[in-house]
């Protein structure tokens, strides 16, 4: 969902991170960069707690099998957004809005690992409810129509991944619904906050 969502502002409106003067294979390097750090190392350190005992499923689908796992990968994005708000210091400089947003993304998957201490919450659901509501909010908050139609496409999407989660019987749809509230609703107070 990070690399979805930092796809479309470094391609669609760099302006909104103040990247439009890179050149677009520098913006694809951030967001290789920003795919390894949000996507591949949390897959990787599942797939690690999986082999070695701690996780019975790689789906995740027990209360115990979703606690380790989501706080592990709260950390890495904490980590993700520590270093490119202070270590990086070109990106930190021009795109402190990369900074904020990892640091929000963060925000939402330790939230989804306490809330697993007890309730199991669609975290797809809040994955791509944060994407929309950054993306809704940075167009009205900036005024960008050019966000128009990726935020459409993103309802879309929404509706399908929460279609998927309950054909799977994977969630019910309390957890579907309190997903895309919460993904929504920090993902909102960040950009009008701190963007």
């Amino acid at each position: 969902m990070p690399t979805l969502l930092f796809g479309i502002l470094l391609f669609q409106v760099p302006s909104v991170l103040g990247m439009d003067a890179f050149s677009s294979s520098l913006r694809l390097s951030l967001l290789v960069l920003l795919f390894v750090g949000t996507f591949a190392v949390p897959s990787l350190l599942i797939y690690y707690l999986f082999r070695s005992g701690y996780v019975q499923s790689l789906q995740l689908t027990t209360l115990a099998d979703r606690r380790l796992p989501y706080f592990l990968t709260a950390c890495v994005y904490m980590f993700l957004a520590y270093l490119f708000t202070f270590r990086m210091q070109l990106v930190s400089t021009v795109a402190p809005e990369i900074g904020i947003l990892l640091g929000s993304t963060a925000v939402s998957i330790l939230l989804v690992g306490l809330i697993s201490l007890s309730w199991q919450i669609s975290a797809h659901s809040v994955g791509i409810g944060g994407v929309v509501g950054i993306i809704a909010s940075i167009m009205l908050k900036f005024s960008l129509p050019d966000l128009f139609f990726p935020l459409l496409l993103l309802v879309l999407l929404t509706g399908l991944v929460g279609s998927a989660r309950l054909q799977l019987n994977a969630h019910t749809p309390a957890q579907i619904g309190a997903g895309l509230a919460l993904g929504l609703i920090v993902s909102l107070f960040t950009v009008v906050w701190l963007v």
